[in-house]
């Protein structure tokens, strides 16, 4: 499975076909769209579908939290807006992605590799 593509502000073209199919749009639409074969549509549904939901985190169920400064918050909005989604969330799902794909070596660059 290839790395998620944004496509129309959405993290991936799975997001986007969902959010169109919710917004009640046919397939061939939805696949004009985004610019791939009605087939394409109806196997990312599918897929999404018979994904696994990840189980909650921990600190998810414990209501941890972590405070960013106000000026990072307010450099992300852009990027959060494009995306149709809070600054918060956007946020938090940086820091998750980078934490599950093992990154922070890569995004630090600070000489402190395994």
């Amino acid at each position: 499975m290839g790395a998620p593509k944004p496509t129309l502000g959405f993290p991936s073209r799975t997001e986007a076909v969902l959010a169109l199919r919710g917004q009640g749009m046919h397939t061939h639409a939805i696949a004009t769209r985004v610019g791939v074969s009605n087939s394409t549509v109806v196997a990312l549904e599918c897929s999404a579908a018979h994904s696994k939901k990840r189980a909650r985190r921990p600190a998810e169920e414990h209501g941890r939290t972590v405070l960013f400064p106000i000026d990072i918050l307010n450099s992300l909005r852009p990027a959060a807006a494009r995306r149709d989604m809070h600054v918060n969330a956007l946020a938090r799902l940086i820091v998750e992605t980078v934490s599950d794909d093992n990154m922070v070596d890569a995004v630090l660059d600070d000489g402190h590799l395994l």
